[in-house]
């Protein structure tokens, strides 16, 4: 039995009543483990390399050390280097053909890299751990595009700004325990080797939980219930199953839209990156922490931008429903207080000196810590403008942006030639205001919240407009 709403076309009755916590959530929640997992691994490499190459460390002096490596922002830098490639590709591949099987596959292999990353640091040196962090980068360029596909066919437009954060806000919560975990192990008997040990395993143990409980698609599901499978179907318009879209390619480059996610991407990553991976080196050398209080001191910004998160997503989600905005405002709005205010934050942390080391820890929360309202900026922008392509939009946007990873530690490594130097750093800091603003000036000038006219091709347009 079948009642017409003004909401969905049809929502069934009877005793499938629509559960508050569904298979919906569950998928979300796979993803969250999944980002938290990635980051942590992204992130473990920035701590780890301070003990990597100093002998003092750890009380431990059978932990192997490799204080002759000069190389230390290239070595940071060589995630990207694989990161960049497939990352069109894999947004294709999980809209034609899902991105369950992918996304195990990428997370397996990342895992078992991590755990030959201390043998390869071994037996190859510096060079070593660049190779193993390049093809833990590739694997890892499936995750975001496959991701946004997920969210793309799992999540109801009403809970997009909610779901979509608490997913990627995985991100530094993953940062926040992958820092603080770092920097413990490694200053402990164990030493920096066993965090790689146990991040593999816990990507290894990822891939069993997701080969049960993931799916690609409400459709592919064999235990959801009718009413929950009619309410994300027909919110998201997916009446028909599971059906593949032609990617209309010219469509997307010429799209205004598109560029503004682009180029906000790109700022974005600039900045955020540039922070990921020389935080923990800033702190050490020219604020001279230890690597105890230095990995709590680069942790603390991200566990800030982890709780600012969740303020921000309901709050623009509130926003969204009551009308107060429309969502291509919403988007704006966070996206410019994730942007502008950490740019602010980046000029006067440039201007902080040496030997003020609280006042700089205070901006460097303030830089990282509001950029939480990307997540309901831009991050979440693709699906609004295309739900049919989101995931391959994911892929064009985050694998160019994310060629900062690459160009941005090269650049450190270029103009700061003495990492004592606060003056050096300051520079790098104001580069990064000064992107982050010119990014975020595009978004609000030619960002939209509407859904374009290339999401569907004509025929499939007509087919439903003419559904009974």
């Amino acid at each position: 039995m079948f009642k017409f709403t003004k909401r969905y076309r049809y929502q069934p009755l009877g005793q499938n009543h629509l559960p508050k916590f569904g298979i919906r959530h569950w998928q979300v929640i796979v993803l969250f483990i999944l980002v938290f997992l990635a980051y942590g691994v992204r992130v473990t490499l920035s701590v780890a390399i301070v003990s990597m190459t100093d002998p003092t460390a750890s009380s431990n002096p059978n932990v192997p050390t490799y204080p002759e490596w000069k190389d230390r922002s290239i070595v940071l830098s060589a995630f990207f280097w694989g990161y960049v490639i497939p990352q069109v590709v894999a947004g294709w591949l999980s809209s034609r053909y899902g991105a369950k099987w992918f996304l195990i596959g990428a997370m397996g292999s990342c895992g078992t890299m991590c755990l030959l990353l201390p043998i390869m640091a071994d037996a190859f040196g510096s060079k070593g751990v660049m190779i193993n962090r390049a093809i833990q980068g590739f694997c890892q360029g499936f995750i975001f595009p496959s991701t946004h596909f997920v969210l793309s066919q799992w999540v109801p437009p009403d809970e997009r700004s909610r779901s979509g954060t608490f997913v990627y806000a995985a991100g530094p919560f993953g940062t926040v325990v992958g820092m603080l975990a770092t920097g413990a192990i490694s200053a402990s008997w164990a030493g920096w080797p066993l965090v790689f040990y146990i991040y593999g395993g816990a990507s290894l143990a990822w891939c069993v939980l997701s080969a049960i409980l993931s799916f690609n698609s409400p459709a592919d599901h064999p235990r959801i219930g009718d009413a929950e499978r009619f309410y994300v179907e027909n919110s998201l318009g997916h009446t028909e199953g599971k059906v593949v879209h032609t990617t209309p390619w010219k469509r997307i480059v010429t799209s205004l839209p598109v560029w503004a996610i682009l180029i906000s991407h790109i700022g974005q990553n600039w900045g955020f990156w540039t922070l990921m991976t020389e935080i923990p080196t800033y702190m050490s050398d020219v604020m001279e922490f230890e690597i105890k209080s230095n990995s709590i001191l680069s942790a603390l910004p991200y566990f800030v931008l982890w709780v600012l998160s969740f303020g921000m997503s309901f709050t623009s989600d509130m926003l969204i429903s009551k009308g107060l905005l429309k969502v291509g405002s919403a988007r704006k709005v966070f996206n410019s207080i994730g942007l502008i205010i950490p740019a602010i934050a980046l000029i006067f942390l440039g201007l902080t000196p040496a030997d003020e080391p609280k006042r700089a820890v205070i901006f460097l929360v303030i830089a990282v810590g509001f950029n939480a309202g990307i997540f309901c900026g831009f991050n979440v922008n693709h699906v609004d403008i295309s739900p049919n392509h989101a995931g391959t939009l994911m892929g064009i946007t985050n694998g160019i942006s994310n060629i900062t990873g690459i160009v941005a530690p090269m650049l450190v490594q270029f103009l700061v030639t003495n990492e004592k130097d606060a003056g050096q750093w300051k520079v790098i800091f104001f580069i990064a205001a000064a992107i982050y603003m010119v990014a975020n000036t595009f978004f609000v000038i030619f960002g939209s919240g509407e859904v374009q006219e290339w999401n569907e091709s004509f025929e499939e347009r007509e087919k439903r407009n003419k559904a009974p």
